[in-house]
């Protein structure tokens, strides 16, 4: 296969959609990796398709896998995407990543620059589309006052009590609602707790919904130069407090009680339950909504520019969550195979952004496979 052989590593709800989009690819040979047979087998039939059964937790196995690769695709969970990133490097091979690790990927950056490699990383909805779109705003501007990045995925219809429905793994929701939460304002950086300053916002299509602090700047934080920058999830109204009454109870706790003479960590009870009373139902539709909003100025002047994107997708097919990750994963990864970003290195989505022609070149693939943000720009009174 050599440099034509593209190897995606986990064939989840994410990866499946992955695999399925490379097999079009002119000339693409892929190869699927997934420690789950199951999910192997769920693949399409294609004679262009391998499949490997793998421990992707294994370093080894993975450079394994990834030697004389043209390109990989990560689609691990989060706790293995460091490990994904790591063997990539170590068999210089590109790689397009979606796995959302909790360690700091540009601490890879200078490994990745001593081999030659381009690896792109975060490249989901948010982050990935967002930082994007407001790398590409940010470029285009003769100095930045403030980015918002406000981001959920939600089911279309509405239950009580939680009038939410788990799109991705419950342990990465929980996350959200526990770990502290990083942003800029007035050029300092700070950090306050998770669902916190709760606020309306209105879309539309949806009406009204609200948004609270969560830790997912991630890489902008450090790449890019706005005095406020700040992302923010979204939900229904009245989900947070409902979230914040079972932090506040030790609901959310990973410090284990003792319960019937075992010992238990509440939140791994939590998160089984609500897994199970929230998972979204085969007879389900869900959307993701999007909006990113960049303030400065530009010829002398203040302006506010917003990208929106409501996506929704009909039950029974694919979701709306894991089609908006995978599709820009994609379109990334079709400019690295065509060697149209071969830069060496650990780059986020933002750092494309800079760069028009491979923004439209994203934005052109996004459109091929339904996702459709929609941009608005508008003056602002005041001084510059």
């Amino acid at each position: 296969m050599g440099g034509k052989r593209i190897v995606v590593l986990g064939a989840g709800l994410v990866g499946h959609l992955l695999v399925e989009d490379l097999l079009a690819e002119e000339g693409a040979e892929v190869v699927a990796a997934d420690r789950d047979q199951a999910a192997l087998d769920r693949l399409p039939a294609a004679p262009n398709l391998t499949r490997r059964q793998a421990d992707l937790s294994r370093p080894g196995e993975v450079r394994g896998l990834l030697a004389g690769a043209g390109l990989a695709v990560g689609a691990v969970p989060g706790f293995l995407g460091r490990g994904v990133l790591e063997a990539a490097i170590a068999a210089r091979c590109p790689l397009v990543d979606i796995s959302f690790s909790p360690e700091d990927p540009l601490t890879l950056h200078p490994a990745a620059v001593e081999a030659g490699v381009p690896v792109v990383v975060d490249c989901g909805v948010a982050p990935g589309l967002s930082n994007l779109l407001a790398g590409r705003e940010v470029a285009a501007l003769e100095r930045v006052a403030s980015v918002r990045i406000l981001v959920g995925g939600l089911p279309v219809q509405r239950t009580w009590p939680y009038e939410y429905r788990f799109v991705f793994s419950p342990t990465d929701v929980m996350e959200e609602y526990t770990r502290p939460c990083r942003y800029r304002e007035g050029g300092e950086e700070r950090t306050v707790a998770a669902l916190t300053d709760v606020e309306q916002v209105e879309f539309p299509g949806l009406g009204t919904l609200e948004a609270f602090n969560t830790d997912g700047l991630r890489t902008l934080l450090a790449t890019l130069d706005a005095p406020d920058l700040r992302e923010k999830t979204l939900r229904y109204p009245g989900h947070a407090e409902k979230m914040l009454l079972l932090r506040a109870t030790g609901f959310l706790s990973d410090t284990p009680v003792t319960a019937g003479g075992t010992q238990v960590a509440p939140r791994k009870v939590t998160e089984a339950l609500l897994g199970d009373l929230l998972r979204l139902g085969a007879g389900e539709a869900d959307l993701t909504v999007l909006r990113v909003e960049v303030v400065g100025l530009r010829d002398g002047r203040r302006r506010r520019v917003t990208w929106d994107l409501l996506d929704r997708r009909p039950p029974g097919g694919p979701t709306s969550m894991a089609s908006t990750t995978a599709y820009p994963c994609a379109a990334v990864a079709n400019l690295v195979r065509t060697g149209r970003w071969r830069t060496p290195g650990v780059h986020a989505p933002e750092i494309l952004g800079r760069d028009e022609s491979l923004t439209a070149a994203i934005l052109e693939g996004l459109a091929r496979r339904g996702v459709h943000p929609q941009r608005r720009e508008e003056a602002l009174e005041g001084p510059g």
